[in-house]
């Protein structure tokens, strides 16, 4: 009889784990998540500051780790060590990527900043971008910053073996503008509003229509894994950018001490940020399909690459527009 039981128990739970054992995982929240902040995401110091996602997940006990990246470059590479599961990455930084072959999707729209430039020290006597032959330009490789750098280039009908690129951070390529050690820099914010503001530093080429935007990067598989932490993220998400909208004196004070730049700096870096459409939409894939080509001819990918395909597989609108009403809406 015991046997008999044993074997209506075994069977009854087999039948329950092929029924709801898929749901089961996909419903499920991870013990620990893993989310970068960046002095370049303006909303992720907004959420780190007021504990937003330790109390969304506190209930469910899911402890919350903050991961700093310095730059989108870096932010990637968390990404694919598995050092966080959601990263804030440039649009393009995160098209490169996916095209390299990195399973990754962008999720959310945390800002839409002019947050690249070219510039120059003060007393330089560089006017534009064609005059930069052959001379030293510091840029961090993978950024967007680096990218804005190749449109640049391009644009003025001249490609990076042209110039010297030398590749460091956007802190260190500051401070070696500053000691003239390089003659331009591939600046993104904040750091190049601080060199502008404090060391005097000169912008010799800005374009808001090159500049890619500020999006949540999430690994395939954790995406499939977790949707339900995806979801909440984003909901956290929205509740810091509709907060930055209403509070724009407060955001100013807090991205200035969170991010330990002058409140001058903090201004002018939140005054170039649009945080009103949080949705990627018809013309921001167009633009990274304008902006797409540069990667193919300084042989950053394949030359067979689609890139139609590559940004329609990295784009996931899904979770967002479950919790945004939006005139852009695709």
């Amino acid at each position: 009889m015991r046997r008999f039981i044993n074997r209506c128990i075994i069977g009854i739970s087999t039948l329950l784990g092929l029924i709801y054992g898929g749901n089961l995982s996909a419903a499920s929240l991870p013990a620990e998540l893993r989310v970068d902040y960046a002095d370049y995401n303006p909303l992720s110091v907004v959420i780190k500051k007021f504990g937003w996602l330790e109390q969304e997940f506190r209930a469910d006990r899911v402890h919350i780790s903050w991961v700093y990246s310095i730059e989108s470059g870096i932010a990637l590479k968390h990404l694919e060590t598995d050092s966080v599961n959601i990263a804030s990455t440039g649009s393009l930084s995160s098209v490169l990527n996916k095209a390299i072959g990195k399973p990754i999707k962008a999720v959310y729209v945390f800002a839409r900043p002019e947050w690249d430039a070219i510039v120059v020290q003060r007393d330089s006597q560089i006017q534009s971008i064609k005059e930069l032959k052959g001379l030293k330009i510091a840029a961090a490789p993978g950024t967007d910053a680096y990218l804005f750098l190749l449109h640049a280039l391009h644009d003025a009908g001249m490609h990076q073996s042209d110039v010297q690129i030398i590749p460091m951070s956007h802190e260190e390529a500051r401070v070696a503008l500053q000691l003239k050690r390089v003659d331009a820099w591939a600046g993104g914010h904040p750091y190049a509003a601080l060199s502008q503001l404090e060391q005097g530093s000169r912008v010799i080429c800005r374009n808001d229509l090159v500049n890619s935007y500020g999006v949540l990067s999430i690994s395939e598989e954790f995406v499939r894994k977790y949707p339900e932490a995806v979801s909440r993220v984003i909901k956290v998400y929205e509740k810091a950018r509709k907060w930055a909208l209403r509070h724009p004196d407060d955001l100013e004070v807090i991205f200035s001490d969170e991010s330990m730049v002058s409140l001058p700096v903090s201004k002018l870096v939140l005054s170039r940020c649009d945080f009103s459409r949080p949705i990627i939409d018809r013309n921001d894939i167009r633009v990274l399909k304008d902006e797409s080509p540069v990667l193919k001819e300084e042989k950053l990918i394949r030359k067979d690459t689609d890139m139609d395909k590559v940004i329609e597989e990295l784009i996931d609108t899904s979770f967002v527009l479950k919790l945004v009403v939006s005139s852009t809406v695709l």
